[in-house]
């Protein structure tokens, strides 16, 4: 089942976040920068348990990011993270956002829902707020892809 996510599901949430983070798959998210944002999360449970999350976060009155997309592993390939990463895009198309992008080590998942590559270089620099608690900047070696919804 998939909703919004809620105060009780930052544990979870973070958990699942830093599982890949510990892999370098994804910035870590700490509980703080979790409350901070939760209205920004979706979540999908199975059996009252949280096994995926997806962030949405506007950055301009047109631009959205997909982020902390992430699925336990014993739970991929069920469905799940396109109906998190629809309930996203579902999110921006109601607040009036036009594009969406994100940054990732999957590229193939978002380009089968419809995302395709682009450079780095040509998303704003607000996008890079994030990136420099990432131990791997400047060189950061994920993909960006963005996705026209309007």
């Amino acid at each position: 089942m998939i909703r919004k996510a809620e105060l009780k599901d930052v544990d979870a949430i973070k958990k699942i976040i830093n599982y890949y983070a510990s892999q370098d798959q994804m910035l870590p998210r700490s509980v703080s920068e979790l409350y901070e944002a939760i209205r920004n999360f979706y979540v999908y449970k199975v059996e009252g348990e949280v096994v995926g999350c997806c962030g949405l976060q506007v950055l301009w009155v047109d631009l959205a990011e997909v982020l902390s997309f992430a699925i336990l592993p014993e739970y991929r390939g069920k469905r799940i993270g396109t109906q998190l990463l629809d309930a996203c895009l579902n999110d921006a198309r109601e607040l009036g956002v036009t594009k969406v992008f994100t940054l990732t080590y999957a590229p193939v998942f978002f380009e089968k829902n419809g995302f395709s590559r682009v450079d780095k270089s040509s998303l704003p620099h607000k996008i890079w707020s994030g990136c420099i608690k990432c131990h791997k900047f400047p060189d950061c070696d994920e993909i960006a892809l963005s996705m026209d919804i309007s």
